[in-house]
């Protein structure tokens, strides 16, 4: 059941990602451009999103537990520190320079894009880094 469900909300969010026009690079890039060719419907996207999100955590969250588990599984650290801070602004400048950000690049994928290829590609290189940093690199640090 986790599985199925899973994957309905993954297809959701992919057909919401590609009818909203996000998975076009250009859009998203157009938002960033304030001074030009300005797009602000990536805001009203955001902001839709933002209210579903507000409403469904209010209405999830008072329910004893959730439908396929036993506990809420909900962050429990609150402290801004360097590596959130560091890894906001490498997402910040990623998703500025390529116009995709990795939620909306992954649904992209189905178009065949070679620049969602590309990016994505890279997301994977970073990701990876970025463990290989932690483990061998910062724990030293």
């Amino acid at each position: 059941m986790r599985l199925i469900a899973g994957y309905l909300i993954g297809v959701i969010f992919g057909m919401g990602i590609l009818i909203s026009g996000m998975a076009n690079p250009a859009k998203v890039l157009n938002f960033f451009d304030i001074f030009g060719a300005w797009d602000p419907s990536l805001a009203f996207v955001m902001g839709g999103a933002l209210v579903v999100t507000f409403i469904g955590y209010r209405l999830v969250l008072k329910q004893p537990r959730p439908l396929a588990d036993s506990k809420f599984h909900l962050p429990s650290k609150s402290d801004i520190d360097a590596r959130l801070i560091a890894g906001s602004a490498t997402f910040g400048v990623g998703w500025g320079i390529a116009g995709f950000c990795p939620g909306g690049a992954l649904p992209a994928l189905g178009t065949g894009n070679t620049s969602v290829m590309i990016f994505v590609a890279a997301l994977v290189v970073g990701i990876w880094i970025a463990t290989w940093a932690q483990r061998h690199v910062l724990v030293a640090a």
